[in-house]
């Protein structure tokens, strides 16, 4: 329930960025919003981050910095190519997940957790592939931001079992932070000046950052990482509702048939479990 409701909050972000990047440089958008996020977090939670060891503090800034740098490579990626090809490959961390886990750490998924992903990739696909893949630079940074972001959610599994989930969530936002404000900064960072920029700011930062944080590494620590990757695949389904619901979009038979590929597909998925073997 932690996860759908992080995808549920990503997903009702999408048009709020949207509206927020066409008045200012995305870069600046990522740098301000997560220092917001970063500095809120880490007064919020101090007297858990004081006591935090020296090594776990570089854990979570590794971490962050994984998770910034795919945030970094989606929105440069997006420049160079579509948002329907942008969001499909950036969704194939579905499938990236399970292969990084049986890489690294030699754990085995079933096939009946194999045949959840492809139908989780097959919805995907329904719900916004509506361009062509031209095997660009774009593309390349989008999919190279898939990869890190499965690496950020199967690296997260592993160590959020040893840390306080809490303290690891805040020093996360401050390593985002460091990929994001280093990324912005040899263009210069534009504060926006307009009242109205500063609502998806202010949102996309508590809401869409510091909560989703603290929620996606609290639940990785119940629930393996190619299960949570599975549910993630509901952040385009959310996406798309609010977009009905709140941005004017119209309900398409492809957004039904989309989201309910994801749905079944999540079902089996966290049904099946995963088989493993060491």
């Amino acid at each position: 329930m932690a996860i759908l409701v992080v995808t549920a909050v990503w997903g009702s972000s999408f048009f709020i960025i949207k509206g927020a990047v066409t008045a200012m440089d995305p870069f600046d958008f990522l740098a301000v919003r997560f220092a917001i996020a970063a500095g809120l977090g880490s007064l919020i939670f101090w007297p858990r981050l004081r006591g935090l060891p020296r090594q776990q503090w570089g854990t979570g800034l590794l971490l962050g910095m994984i998770y910034g740098a795919a945030q970094v490579a989606q929105t440069v990626g997006l420049r160079h190519t579509s948002a329907s090809i942008s969001g499909f490959i950036t969704g194939t961390y579905v499938i990236l997940t399970p292969l990084l886990v049986w890489v690294v750490f030699r754990t085995r998924m079933g096939l009946v957790g194999w045949g959840a992903i492809l139908l989780a990739t097959a919805g995907l696909g329904m719900l916004g592939l509506t361009g062509t893949a031209q095997g660009n630079l774009g593309e390349a940074l989008t999919l190279l931001g898939a990869l890190l972001y499965a690496v950020h959610i199967v690296v997260l599994s592993r160590l959020v079992t040893t840390i306080d989930a809490v303290a690891l969530a805040a020093v996360q936002l401050v390593g985002i932070e460091i990929i994001c404000l280093g990324s912005a900064l040899p263009g210069g960072i534009v504060v926006p000046h307009a009242a109205g920029a500063w609502g998806p700011i202010l949102y996309t930062a508590v809401v869409s950052g510091i909560a989703t944080m603290l929620l996606q590494t609290w639940a990785q620590r119940h629930i393996p990482p190619t299960r949570a990757a599975i549910l993630m695949t509901f952040e385009p389904v959310f996406a798309a509702l609010f977009a009905v619901l709140l941005g004017g979009e119209h309900l398409t038979a492809r957004i039904v048939i989309g989201g309910v590929l994801i749905t079944v597909a999540s079902i089996i998925g966290v049904r099946a479990g995963e088989t493993e073997s060491t």
